[in-house]
C-alpha cells in the first residue's frame, strides 16, 4: 500500500505540537543524565561533615581526596565516552550511566570503610563522566536548530535541579546539630552513622527512573546516519520534526558524509578543527577554574568561615541550590535570544566582581548576611552563563563524524580541570586563606574573559550542519 504524500510537509498544527512534545520530552529524558550528574556530584557537600566523623578523616588531604576521588572516575567515564558512543549509540550508553549511577550510590551508602567508600564514589564518578558527555551530545543531535539552545540547556535545568534534590534532602535527612557538640558525639549520633549513608542511597531512586526513560527514547538520528542507517535516522527525525526539515538534515547530513574523510586524529589537528578543539578545552576549564564547584563541595567550610552553625549551614545550601535554579531557568528562556556569546562574557564579567568583593569581606572579616548574598550573586552569574552555555556550545561546535571524540576531549579537560579545583582547594586555602582564594579564581576568570572576547563565535540559530561547513572552511 503507498501512503500519499502530505501536501503539507510541516504537517497539520496538531502534528507539530505532537513533534515539540515528543523532542522536548526526548530531551528531557536525555537530561536526567544531568540531574543524577547534579546530585551525585554535590551530595557529598552535605555528607561530608558526618563521613569525615565516620572514617576519622582528619588531615587536608584526605578530605580533598574524599572529595575530589569521584573525579578520577569522572575523568574515565569522560575518555571512554566519545568512542563507546560512536560504537554502541548514544541510548546504550544513557541506559549504562543510568545502571552505574544506582549501583554506586547504594555501594557507597553501604561503605564500611574508607577505602570501599573510595572505591564507589570513583565507580560512581565513571557515571557523571559518562552522562556529561552523552547527554549534551544525545540532546544537541536531536534538536531542531531553533531550539537546541533551550534543550541542550535544559541538561544544565537538570544538573541544578540534581544539585538543589541532593540539597534538600541533605537538610531534610540531617538532624540538628547541638551547638558545641564534639566530633565523637557526631560521630555516634544519627548524623555521624546513618545519615551520610541515606544521602547517597537515595540516588538509586532518579536512577531507575533514568533507566526506564533511556530504555524509551530514539536513538539519535544522527548516530544511525553515520551507522549507514538512514531509513531508521529519518523516522527519527520525522518524529522530532517535520518531513521537511528532516529530509533536509539527511542531505546536509549526505554532503557532509561527501567530503574527504581523513583519520579523527588527522580531522582534529587540521586548522580549523584544531582552533575549535582549543575553544572547547578552554570553555570545559574555565568553567571549573572559575571557582564555583568550590562553593558547592566545600559549602560548610565557606559559610563556617562567615560565621555560620551547622544547622544553619544546611539550610543556606538549600537556599544557594534555589538561586542556582532560578538563574538557569533565566538562562533556558535566553539562550537562543540573546546567543552563547552574551550570556558567557555578561556572567564571566559578574563573576570577577563578586569573586573580588568575596575576597575582601574575608580579609576584613565581615561576616553573615553580606557574604551570603555575594556567594549566591556569584551562583547566579555562573547559572546564566557558564553552566548552561558551556554545554552548549562544546556540543554543538564539533561536526558529526568527530563529535565524540571532540567532546570527550573537551570533557576530559572539564574532569581533569574539575579535580584539580576541588583536591587544591583545602591547601590553597591553609596556604592563601579564603580571601586569597577567592581573589585567586577572580584573576582566572579575567584571562577567561579576555579569551572569550576574542576567540569566541556566536552560534545561536545555526544546524550542526552548517556549522561543520563553517568549521571545515575555518570559517566559525
Amino acid at each position: 500500500m503507498i501512503t500519499p504524500i502530505s501536501t503539507n510537509p510541516a504537517g497539520s498544527p496538531a502534528q507539530q505540537s505532537f513533534r515539540s512534545i515528543y523532542v522536548w520530552l526526548a530531551a528531557s529524558a536525555g537530561a536526567l543524565g544531568g540531574l543524577l550528574f547534579g546530585y551525585d556530584w554535590v551530595v557529598i557537600g552535605g555528607a561530608k561533615p558526618f563521613y569525615e566523623r565516620y572514617f576519622h578523616l582528619d588531615s587536608p588531604a584526605l578530605e580533598g581526596w574524599a572529595m575530589s576521588c569521584a573525579v578520577i572516575g569522572c575523568l574515565i567515564g569522560a575518555i571512554s565516552s566519545g568512542a563507546l558512543a560512536n560504537r554502541f549509540g548514544r541510548k546504550r550508553l544513557l541506559t549504562l550511566a543510568a545502571l552505574v549511577f544506582a549501583l554506586s550510590s547504594l555501594g557507597t551508602g553501604l561503605a564500611a570503610r574508607f577505602p570501599v567508600f573510595v572505591l564507589w564514589r570513583i565507580m560512581g564518578g565513571c557515571a557523571i563522566g559518562l552522562a556529561s558527555g552523552v547527554s549534551p551530545m544525545y540532546i544537541a543531535e536531536i534538536s531542531p536548530a531553533r531550539l537546541r539552545g533551550r534543550l541542550v540547556a535544559l541538561n544544565q535545568l537538570a544538573i541544578v535541579l540534581g544539585i538543589l534534590l541532593a540539597q534538600v534532602v541533605n537538610w531534610l535527612i540531617a538532624r540538628p546539630v547541638p551547638l558545641g557538640a564534639t566530633a565523637q558525639e557526631i560521630l555516634v549520633s544519627w548524623n555521624g552513622q546513618w545519615a551520610w549513608r541515606w544521602m547517597f542511597a537515595v540516588t538509586a531512586i532518579p536512577a531507575a527512573l533514568f533507566l526506564v526513560a533511556s530504555l524509551l527514547v530514539p536513538e539519535s538520528p544522527r548516530w544511525l546516519a553515520s551507522r549507514g542507517r538512514n531509513r531508521q535516522a529519518l523516522d527519527v527525525l520525522e518524529r522530532l520534526g517535520s518531513r521537511a526539515d528532516a529530509q533536509q538534515v539527511m542531505d546536509d547530513f549526505a554532503a557532509a558524509a561527501r567530503r574527504p574523510h581523513r583519520s579523527i586524529l588527522r580531522e582534529l589537528s587540521s586548522p580549523g578543527m584544531a582552533k575549535l578543539l582549543l575553544l572547547g578545552v578552554v570553555l570545559a576549564v574555565l568553567q571549573q577554574w572559575c571557582g564555583i564547584n568550590v562553593i558547592f563541595n566545600y559549602a560548610q567550610e565557606i559559610f563556617s568561615q562567615a560565621g555560620y552553625q551547622v544547622s544553619d549551614i544546611l539550610f543556606n545550601i538549600v537556599v544557594t541550590g534555589a538561586v542556582n535554579v532560578l538563574f538557569t531557568l533565566l538562562a533556558l528562556a535566553f539562550i537562543d535570544r540573546f546567543g552563547r556569546r552574551f550570556l558567557l562574557i555578561v556572567g564571566v564579567s559578574g563573576l570577577i566582581l563578586v569573586y573580588a568583593a568575596l575576597g575582601l569581606l574575608y580579609r576584613l572579616h565581615i561576616q553573615g548576611l553580606p557574604m551570603l548574598i555575594l556567594v549566591l550573586a556569584a551562583i547566579a552569574c555562573y547559572a546564566m552563563s557558564l553552566a548552561p552555555v558551556v554545554w552548549v556550545v562544546i556540543a554543538e561546535i564539533f561536526p558529526n563524524r568527530v563529535r565524540g571524540g571532540a567532546m570527550s576531549i573537551a570533557i576530559t579537560a572539564l574532569w581533569s580541570a574539575c579535580f584539580l579545583l576541588i583536591y587544591t582547594f583545602p591547601l590553597m586555602n591553609a596556604a592563601l586563606g579564603a580571601a586569597g582564594t577567592f581573589w585567586s579564581y577572580a584573576g582566572i576568570c579575567l584571562a577567561g574573559l579576555v579569551f572569550l572576547y576574542f576567540e569566541l563565535p556566536e552560534t545561536r540559530g545555526k544546524t550542526l550542519e552548517e556549522m561543520e561547513s563553517l568549521a571545515v572552511d575555518d570559517r566559525l
